[in-house]
């Protein structure tokens, strides 16, 4: 394969598609586009590398507190230096320890955090549409390569730098590359030369979207070798934004970090007056003290454990179809409290099948469903079919009027339908495959095929409602005829005349009133609406030139669009799916409003919107129509009160969304068309669809519902709920047992003559609890119960409370109270198992202060382990499905296991100063201990019938 010389805008196509070694119309082999792919690498533009593993590690120790861990290490060495060396330097190795293994669970929660969004871009990744061995598919934009037959259609994305080969209506926004806000229309043809980027009107280029129209160009340059990547030589790694979430989050963690400095400072200078240090080892000890409870009580895990578990959370919805793209989506799921959906193929199956087709000459039904093409078209009880003879002058002229429209609708149409491996499968929009399967019932394909041949297009859009054809006729001298479907009053608007058989007659008012009847009627059946129209043209009204190239521009079609012959409209069914009608329940349930937004027929909409209890019996639906006519006060008040708009066009979808939101409404919105772009971005989640949704909807999307399906939705704002829930979990669990912590040291400093610990030692600076300790306890309860709090299923009903406030803070005054009760509740259980154990003191013990101390320390340990299965709620008792998180009861087993093994194993206990515990010493631990568990279980009880009283007053 040659390179391009020079501008590929300024060559002959011919010269293009040779220097590429393509085939214009069957485009590239399988074969050769996987050797360019393995030749030229991913189409891909070329990012900063990666940040190598050494520098991860490194960075874990780049934060302030593993500084003052690191300094207390120094301090340490030091003193055990000063006093002779002797033994081991246990208290620095302890802390080098425990810093190592903090960096090592730091790096895998990241790297964890990291794969999770690098799967999440590899799940939306833009694919494109390539014609490969004269056949249509989808690849992944990235497999594009130099010489690719690229098919362009309103809402793609555009994956590579390309020459225009043909271009219906074909218009680019190019704001991405070039600045320009207007769309620029393409055209083949060669260009003079000199033209700025923007001018360039035979090219498309990498980045930019389609707006509207079809077309195919020739790949001439991908990855770095694009505009894009001229502009972008070297594209930094995108840094992810911090979600406000992990701002708030943040946040907490600093001001605890002051408040913690503060309260270690005055411990310090309390145990430095209150025992009086005299000795460098008496300092040393206060100030590793002081060091391990500042890094104990600050939960500095915390950003990185909200990232796994966001993540984690963001992978459960992808295995339910739901594709969260950023992980602040995960935290505005929670609060949406309306959500504004798309009918056909979010509500319903979009399964379109045919099933009714109304003409002059009567009415007619179409048996089988789904897209296979078994069933027949019958009128009267009689089967009508490509050959149908007889039957009446009544049955020959339905006959005729049916076949127009059911080649008609298939002639206007850029679907296909393919059987593969005795699988009927389409390609492109489900409604005009409805007529490609009716028409192979009747056996009209092949004859179709073979007449018409098509030379020219007007796009169906959003605006227009319809689409035309333009063709050449081979049974009628190839005269061009113009074939025309959409929505029937929409077409009516065009129409002079009507088909009556074999011949046509005026359109008359009465006819006219009597066609929208038809409408309405099978609107009212729930069924979609779809006219088909005609016009006969004469070759001097297409012009010669045009009808010889065979590509009659789509801005001349258009003109030509007028004294249509209408021919007959169809009903299709699209049934509501399964699940919609119970998913909209769980919605209303959640304190959350369901609106339907659809551009179809109003009719069809309210039965659609009725049957599934969107909008209730008598209700109206409103159309665009009707939006228009209101002032801004009007609008707002119509959007409060309705619950279904039908006949919308897109712009109405971004005024809905705006009024919605002034009214303090979170919104999620559906959308698939390259329109609804706008509003996806304007909604606080836009909800893209995977199946029927554009590349550029996609990209507009914050999520993407891989099955379409608005059940989908639903589930994902539970599972949004759940994710917000647990992180209040873990929050709930980290903070008040690092109160307990902060607490026990420091009322075991203040009260340490009044629980007899000044009297168990001869030393100056006696604690509750030592350095070593502290760490230890910050090492092995922290990380992975809060880990396992993270993917805990729903404990409480998530579904059965309103949405929760976007001002609404994670840990509220309510939340704080508890924080600080079960605190003081740890640290009083720890000191009075100190007490009972030493001489002295509340409680007469006979042990030694190593002793009652290890039994000190054993009850926080477990204490913070049954804290566990109280943090998992703030109402609903720790008992409730107590053995559903696996990963929870591990954790647990696995921090009592550390704990018996810190206790009894002399290496452990040399190193944190414990000793050894008999089974009496145990029991007392564990009752002690679990005193937190009854104390949070009175007051779960007690807010729960605080909860039921203001339920009954609200």
């Amino acid at each position: 394969m040659a390179a391009i010389q020079g501008n590929p805008s300024t060559t002959e196509l011919a010269e293009v598609v040779s220097a590429v070694d393509t085939d214009p119309e069957r485009g590239l082999t399988q074969v050769e586009a996987a050797a360019r792919l393995d030749f030229d690498g991913p189409n891909e533009l070329r990012s900063a590398p990666p940040v190598p593993t050494w520098r991860k590690v490194l960075a874990q120790f780049q934060d302030p507190l593993i500084y003052l861990l690191l300094a207390a290490v120094v301090i340490a060495t030091f003193a055990w230096v000063v006093e002779g060396a002797n033994g081991l330097p246990t208290d620095s190795i302890v802390i080098t320890l425990i810093v190592i293994a903090n960096a090592i669970l730091g790096y895998s929660q990241e790297a964890r955090a990291e794969e999770a969004v690098a799967a999440l871009q590899r799940m939306t990744a833009s694919h494109a549409t390539v014609v490969r061995d004269g056949r249509t598919q989808l690849v992944p934009a990235s497999d594009l390569v130099r010489g690719d037959l690229l098919v362009l259609a309103e809402g793609d994305s555009i994956g590579a730098d390309a020459r225009v080969v043909q271009a219906n209506a074909l218009r680019v926004a190019e704001a991405s590359l070039t600045g320009e806000s207007t769309a620029v229309t393409k055209r083949p043809g060669v260009l003079a030369g000199g033209e700025p980027l923007g001018d360039r009107t035979n090219m498309v280029f990498k980045g930019t979207a389609v707006t509207q129209g079809t077309g195919r160009t020739v790949v001439t340059g991908t990855a770095m070798d694009t505009e894009m990547g001229a502009i972008a030589t070297m594209l930094e790694q995108t840094q992810r934004e911090p979600t406000p979430l992990e701002r708030e989050i943040a946040l907490i963690g600093k001001m605890l970090g002051a408040i913690v400095i503060v309260i270690a400072v005055v411990v310090m200078g309390t145990v430095w007056l209150i025992s009086g240090v005299n000795t460098l080892d008496d300092a040393v000890t206060v100030l590793l003290l002081g060091v391990s409870l500042a890094v104990a009580a600050v939960p500095e895990g915390l950003p990185a454990i909200l990232s796994v578990v966001l993540s984690i959370g963001v992978q459960r919805m992808a295995q339910r179809n739901a594709i969260v793209k950023n992980l602040s989506s995960v935290e505005t799921l929670g609060s949406a409290s309306v959500i504004c959906s798309d009918k056909t193929g979010t509500l319903t199956n979009n399964e379109m099948t045919l099933q009714t087709v109304l003409t002059s000459s009567g009415t007619a039904e179409v048996t089988g469903v789904g897209y296979r093409p078994e069933g027949d078209v019958i009128a009267n009880g009689v089967v009508l079919a490509a050959t149908t003879e007889g039957g009446g002058g009544g049955l020959e002229a339905q006959r005729a009027e049916d076949v127009v429209v059911l080649a008609g609708g298939s002639l206007a149409s850029n679907s296909e339908l393919r059987e593969e491996d005795g699988e009927w499968q389409i390609l492109g929009d489900p409604t005009e495959a409805a007529f490609l399967v009716a028409e192979r019932k009747m056996g009209l394909t092949e004859r179709r095929t073979a007449r018409f041949t098509r030379v020219g297009e007007v796009p169906f859009t959003s605006e227009r409602k319809r689409m035309s054809t333009l063709h050449l006729d081979h049974e009628h001298d190839d005269r061009p005829v113009l074939i025309s479907k959409g929505a029937p009053d929409i077409l009516l608007q065009r129409c002079t005349a009507v088909r009556d058989g074999l011949q046509t007659r005026p359109l008359d008012e009465g006819t006219r009133a009597a066609i929208l009847a038809d409408v309405e009627v099978l609107s009212g059946r729930a069924m979609r609406t779809m006219g088909v129209a005609y016009r006969p043209l004469r070759v001097e009204e297409v012009g010669v030139e045009a009808i010889a190239s065979g590509k009659v521009p789509a801005e001349a079609a258009e003109q030509l669009e007028h004294d249509l012959v209408y021919v007959g409209t169809v009903g299709m069914i699209d049934p509501p799916r399964d699940s919609a009608g119970e998913a909209v329940r769980e919605a209303h349930r959640a304190g959350i409003r369901v609106v339907m937004i659809t551009g179809d027929h109003p009719s069809t909409a309210l039965r659609i919107a009725q049957d599934l209890g969107i909008a209730e019996e008598g209700a109206e639906a409103v159309t665009g129509i009707d939006l228009d006519a209101l002032d801004r006060p009007g609008f707002a008040e119509v959007v409060s009160r309705v619950n279904v708009f039908a006949r919308v066009a897109p712009e109405h979808k971004l005024r809905i969304v705006d009024a919605l939101q002034e009214a303090g409404e979170i919104v999620a919105m559906t959308g698939d068309g390259v329109n609804d772009a706008p509003a996806l971005k304007s909604a606080d989640i836009g909800v893209a669809m995977g199946i029927t949704g554009t590349e550029v909807t996609k990209e507009a999307g914050s999520m993407i519902l891989a099955d379409d399906n608005f059940a989908t939705i639903v589930a994902a704002v539970r599972q949004g709920r759940v994710i917000f829930d647990n992180i209040k979990k873990f929050l709930r669990y980290l903070l008040s047992s690092n109160m307990g912590e902060v607490l026990t040291v420091f009322l075991g400093v203040v009260l340490a003559g009044v629980i007899g610990l000044t009297a168990a030692s001869q030393d100056a600076v006696v604690l509750p609890l030592l350095a070593t300790q502290i760490l230890w306890i910050n090492l092995v309860t922290d990380s992975a119960p809060a880990l396992a709090l993270g993917v805990d299923p729903e404990t409480d009903d998530v579904m059965a409370r309103r949405p929760r406030a976007v001002g609404e803070r994670v840990i509220d005054a309510r939340m704080w109270g508890g924080i600080v009760a079960v605190g003081a509740v740890m640290a009083v259980a720890t000191l009075l198992t100190i007490d009972i154990f030493l001489p002295g003191g509340l409680v007469e013990g006979s042990d030694t202060l190593e002793v009652a101390r290890t039994a000190g320390f054993t009850t926080l340990v477990l204490a913070q382990l049954y804290n566990v299965f109280n943090s998992r709620s703030q109402t609903t008792s720790a008992f409730h499905r107590l053995l559903s998180n696996k990963w929870l009861l591990a954790a647990v087993a696995f921090g009592v296991a550390s704990q018996v093994a810190v206790v009894h194993l002399p290496v452990l206990q040399q190193a944190f100063g414990t000793a050894s515990l008999d089974l009496w010493h145990w029991l007392v631990c564990v009752v002690m201990a679990s005193s937190v568990l009854w104390f949070d279980e009175a007051l779960k009880f007690v807010e729960r019938r605080l909860d039921a009283r203001r339920a009954v007053a609200g």
